[in-house]
C-alpha cells in the first residue's frame, strides 16, 4: 500500500508534503515559509512572529460562532538521525516512508511523525471547509527538540483561545496534563597531547546495534547508552593495558539515547592479543547484561593507522574517571505519580579530539529543585577532572491540573467515542505546555495524539489505525467545544 491510499487522505497528504521539507531543529527556515506559503494560499490570517513562530487563523464554521476558541499546537522541527550505513541528505532530501503493515516508518531515518502527524492534522483542519469547528488559531512553534526556543520567545497577547489541544503525545490511549522540565548541561575542557608510544598498535573500537530512542519517555526501559558503554570498556582496558585515547566520538542529539560511539585507541604491540581477548570478554558481559533490551548490540574492534598523537596519561585517567562518574538513566521516580520517572539524566554526546573534550548532557525533572540537583552532581563530577560546566537552555515542566474543564470534555469524548476510559497522564518528555503556560496562564491545555513508537531514532514509527483513531478524536473535540 502506498502512502495516499491511506485514510485520512488530506492528512496523510498534508504528512508527506511536509516531509518533503527538510526541517531540522536550528534549521527551519524552509519549513517556516512552507506553512506561511500554506496559510496565505488558504487566504488565512497568517502571522511569523520574531521567533520564527507561525500563527494561522480560521474562522469557526457555520453555527459555531458562539464556541470558546481553541488553540492547535504542534511543532515544525524534527529530530534528524540515520543509521551509519544509511546514505541520505537530511539538509536536501524529503524523508522516504514506507508503509510496513500496520506501521508508516522511513527508510533508515527518522520518520518525522514527531510532531509531523500533528502538523498534518492541523493543516487539515485549515483546509476543512465541511468540518464542524470552533475558531482555531494554529500554532506552529519552532526548535521544539534542542531547546523549545519557539515556545520560549512566544509572546503573550497573540493567542485569544480559550484552551490549547497539543498534539505531541505518542500514544493513542493517553492524556496528559503534565510534563518533565530540562535544562542542558555541557561540560569542556582541553587536554596535553603527547606523541604516541613506539611499538603502538591501533584500533578503531566500534559500539553500534543499540537500541537508542527518546531521552525523556524511553529513559525507564533499560536501553544501553553508548557512551557509558564505550567508557567502560575504555576504562578497563587502560587499567589493565596502558591503552591510549586518539579520539571519540559518540551520541548525537541531546533528546535521544546514544545508539553508537567510536573511538580510536592505542596499545603496545606486545598486549595487542591480550587486548583482543579482553574486549571480546567485556562484549560477552555486555551482551549478557543487555540480552533483554539490546539484542543487536555489536562491538567491533579494526585495526586501524597509528596515530602521531594521543592523550596524555594523567588527564585521560581524570577523563575516563569523569564519564563514569557522569550519572545517567533515572535519578529519581515520582511520589506522587505511580510509575513515574521524575528525574533522569542522558549523557548524549562525547567528543574528544585534537586536545579537547565536549560532554553535552539533558537532564529533565517534573522537579525544579530535583532537575538543579542532578545538573549539581554532574557538574561536581566534571568539575573534579577539571571540566569548565554551563548549564543552558532551562525549561519549566507543566503542572497538571486535574479539575481542568477541558481535561473533562477531551476525556468525556475519549469514553463516549471508543467506549473505555483513557490513562491521564503526566510524561517525562518536555513538552511545550509549560512554557507556554508561562505566557497564557489562564489558557487550559491538554496533550494527546497518535501511537509512535522509537522516536528520534531511526526505528520511529507511527501506527496507521492509531492516526485514524486519533483524527477521530480531533475532530470530535472541536465539534464539543463548549459555548463562551
Amino acid at each position: 500500500m502506498k502512502i495516499s491510499e491511506l485514510e485520512p487522505k488530506q492528512l496523510w497528504a498534508n504528512f508527506a508534503s511536509l516531509n518533503a521539507v527538510p526541517r531540522p531543529s536550528k534549521k527551519e527556515e524552509k519549513v517556516i515559509a512552507f506553512m506561511v506559503n500554506f496559510g496565505k494560499s488558504l487566504g488565512l490570517d497568517t502571522y511569523q512572529d520574531e521567533a520564527g513562530n507561525v500563527i494561522i487563523k480560521k474562522p469557526a464554521s457555520a453555527g459555531m460562532e458562539s464556541r470558546k476558541t481553541v488553540v492547535l499546537q504542534s511543532h515544525l522541527d524534527m529530530v534528524h538521525q540515520k543509521n551509519n550505513d544509511t546514505v541520505f541528505d537530511f539538509a536536501t532530501e524529503g524523508i522516504k516512508m514506507l508503509v510496513d503493515g500496520e506501521w508508516v516508518c522511513a527508510d533508515g531515518t527518522t520518520l518525522g511523525a514527531d510532531n509531523g502527524i500533528g502538523v498534518a492534522a492541523i493543516m487539515s483542519l485549515l483546509q476543512s471547509k465541511d468540518i464542524p469547528h470552533p475558531a482555531i488559531e494554529a500554532l506552529f512553534t519552532i526548535d521544539e527538540e534542542t531547546g523549545m526556543t519557539g515556545a520560549k520567545e512566544l509572546k503573550g497577547g497573540l493567542l485569544t483561545g480559550a484552551y490549547l489541544l497539543n498534539l505531541d503525545t505518542e500514544e493513542d490511549d493517553e492524556i496528559d496534563i503534565g510534563c518533565a522540565g530540562g535544562v542542558d548541561v555541557s561540560a569542556f575542557r582541553e587536554y596535553d597531547l603527547v606523541p604516541t608510544p613506539k611499538d603502538s598498535v591501533a584500533f578503531t573500537l566500534t559500539i553500534k546495534g543499540l537500541h537508542g530512542g527518546h531521552s525523556g519517555t524511553d529513559i525507564h526501559k533499560g536501553y544501553a547508552n553508548a557512551n557509558k558503554l564505550m567508557n567502560r570498556l575504555l576504562f578497563a582496558c587502560t587499567e589493565k593495558f596502558g591503552l591510549h585515547i586518539a579520539q571519540i566520538d559518540g551520541g548525537g542529539l541531546r533528546n535521544a539515547i546514544p545508539r553508537e560511539s567510536v573511538a580510536v585507541v592505542t596499545v603496545g604491540k606486545g598486549d595487542e592479543a591480550a587486548f583482543k581477548a579482553e574486549i571480546a570478554t567485556l562484549t560477552k558481559h555486555l551482551k549478557h547484561e543487555f540480552a533483554g533490551t539490546e539484542p543487536s548490540l555489536t562491538v567491533l574492534l579494526e585495526t586501524t593507522p597509528v596515530p602521531e598523537m594521543v592523550m596524555e596519561e594523567e588527564e585521560q585517567a581524570d577523563i575516563l574517571r569523569a564519564l563514569y562518574a557522569a550519572y545517567n538513566g533515572v535519578y529519581k521516580m515520582s511520589q506522587t505519580m505511580e510509575d513515574l520517572v521524575e528525574t533522569s539524566n542522558n549523557v548524549a554526546r562525547v567528543q574528544l579530539k585534537d586536545g579537547e573534550v565536549s560532554v553535552y548532557c539533558l537532564t529533565r525533572s517534573a522537579s525544579e529543585t530535583s532537575k538543579f540537583d542532578l545538573a549539581n552532581t554532574l557538574r561536581a563530577a566534571f568539575e573534579l577532572a577539571g571540566f569548565e560546566v554551563e548549564y543552558t537552555g532551562s525549561y519549566p515542566g507543566w503542572e497538571p491540573k486535574v479539575d481542568a474543564e477541558i481535561l473533562a470534555i477531551v476525556k468525556g469524548q475519549y469514553e463516549e467515542l471508543f467506549g473505555s476510559t483513557p490513562n491521564v497522564v503526566a510524561c517525562h518528555a518536555g513538552l511545550e505546555c509549560g512554557l507556554l503556560g508561562t505566557h497564557y496562564p489562564k489558557m487550559e491545555m491538554v496533550s494527546f495524539g497518535p501511537t509512535i513508537k522509537g522516536a528520534h531514532s531511526p526505528a520511529e514509527r507511527v501506527n496507521i489505525a492509531s492516526v485514524q483513531k486519533f483524527w477521530k478524536f480531533l475532530l470530535a473535540i472541536l465539534k464539543n467545544i463548549p459555548n463562551k
